[in-house]
């Protein structure tokens, strides 16, 4: 038996070769169909270069194993958990590894109703029948069927659903797709507008699919990835900046003089516009910078519910709450009305619509929140043994903690300030965030603090 270090928390990734390559995804394949026994299944693949055969070679697993195949195309994630979702697939997979270097690729595995698969709901087990690699025979006239299918005019029709055009006053956008797989939503985005004469100019940069990805690696997270949009936005006097990852899943904010919004204060500015259509919902925030959040939604009449972060377990008390929407720092939302998912597209399209209707810039909107809750943004700290320099964090802060909470990694809170650390779960470094009460100097004095002990 061949040990699969491709499998994940959440999702499947790993470096081309031997940690994932035709053969395993063939075996990932007939291993999902012979654990969850679909009928159809939905499969899609981002712009990366093995992406396709890696989808092909799933498929044909998939098949072998009796499973019907319906076949998207060039997508990224969020339309395969849309097109499970509309078409009433009893699974769909997601060919990506989104922001991970170029010599990596991956899958994201849904079940019906684009439940995702995570560890504590089917992955285990599909990674150990993927690992033994001895299937049951299906008999040829069984085999699945293969077929080709277009969802996106379908796909862009429901993403519209969240805003109303008739509040969108003159914008000029400038958006980076990182020449990964947002380009041709984009595109279909642009024709309903100029259809519907909506008033919305697109500035495209970095915009044709490119598997190479002569720009880097789409991933705005990182600094070093912003530079292009930032200077776009002010090249073009353009009233925002919008860039996205591989696979689009997330998307990011750049305001009118084009400084980068961390996703922390996006999530608020969402959360308060759900309530304000839909008092009293509930509004699902991860714990790594959470006041702002809470201020925000529970001002608005909303209740605010803490989940543990990843798509996977936000997903599951998105539903389990019936929350109507869900935010992570890390530039993941999700929506009710999107099968619960995670989208990269509707943000910007709701963020665009509350620019309009309050008549303000993005930077207006965002500047007195982050004055008010000023944060570290996400420190990452590869070490020997994360576990022990963890430890010497709790012991040294722990005695003095109003409030300590270990839904993920430990959070710790104090009058004017709070931290969260944590272990990743896709990658081996520790995270730490860090945020006060209107004390920027507060904030970076304690972060630092916490980066000595944790380095030391």
């Amino acid at each position: 038996m061949s040990y699969l270090t491709c499998f994940k928390e959440y999702d499947i990734r790993g470096k081309l070769g031997d940690e994932l390559n035709e053969d395993i995804a063939y075996r990932i394949g007939r291993a999902y169909g012979q654990f969850l026994k679909p009928s159809v299944v939905v499969v899609g693949g981002d712009i990366r270069l093995t992406s396709e055969s890696l989808k092909l070679a799933v498929a044909r697993g998939l098949q072998d194993s009796g499973v019907d195949i319906i076949d998207i195309g060039m997508v990224g994630t969020e339309e395969i958990y849309f097109a499970t979702d509309y078409l009433g697939c009893d699974g769909g997979i997601e060919v990506t590894a989104s922001h991970n270097p170029i010599n990596y690729n991956g899958m994201k595995l849904v079940t019906k109703g684009a439940k995702p698969i995570s560890g504590d709901s089917g992955l285990k087990e599909i990674k150990r029948l993927a690992e033994l690699n001895d299937f049951v025979n299906v008999p040829d006239s069984e085999k699945g069927k293969y077929k080709k299918l277009s969802v996106i005019n379908e796909y862009t029709e429901c993403i519209f659903r969240n805003i109303n055009i008739d509040n969108f006053r003159p914008l000029k956008l400038v958006i980076n797709s990182g020449n990964g797989a947002a380009g041709h939503i984009i595109d279909a985005i642009e024709a309903k507008f100029n259809f519907l004469n909506v008033p919305v100019e697109i500035i495209k940069i970095h915009h044709e699919a490119d598997g190479t990805f002569p720009n880097g690696i789409p991933n705005p997270l990182l600094p070093e990835c912003r530079q292009d949009t930032r200077q776009a936005v002010i090249k073009h006097s353009a009233d925002m900046g919008i860039a996205f990852d591989g696979d689009f899943d997330r998307c990011f904010f750049f305001d009118e003089n084009g400084n980068f919004i961390e996703g922390y204060y996006v999530v608020g500015l969402l959360a308060e516009s759900f309530l304000k259509k839909n008092p009293g919902s509930k509004i699902i925030h991860d714990p790594r910078l959470s006041w702002n959040t809470i201020d925000i939604a529970t001002a608005a009449g909303g209740i605010p519910v803490m989940s543990k972060t990843g798509h996977a377990f936000i997903k599951e008390r998105m539903r389990l709450e019936d929350a109507i929407y869900g935010g992570e720092m890390s530039a993941h939302h999700y929506f009710r009305d999107f099968a619960y998912c995670d989208s990269g597209m509707i943000p910007w399209l709701l963020i665009a619509e509350l620019v309009s209707v309050k008549n303000k810039t993005l930077g207006q909107l965002v500047n007195d929140r982050i004055n008010s809750y000023p944060s570290s943004g996400e420190i990452n700290s590869k070490l020997v043994d994360a576990d022990a320099a963890i430890k010497r964090v709790l012991e040294a802060y722990e005695n003095d903690a109003i409030h300590k909470d270990f839904t993920d990694g430990i959070s710790l809170e104090f009058t004017d300030w709070r931290f969260n650390l944590r272990t990743s779960n896709t990658e081996p470094v520790v995270r730490l965030n860090v945020e006060s009460r209107s004390n920027k100097s507060l904030m970076e004095s304690k972060t630092q603090e916490i980066i000595n002990i944790l380095r030391q």
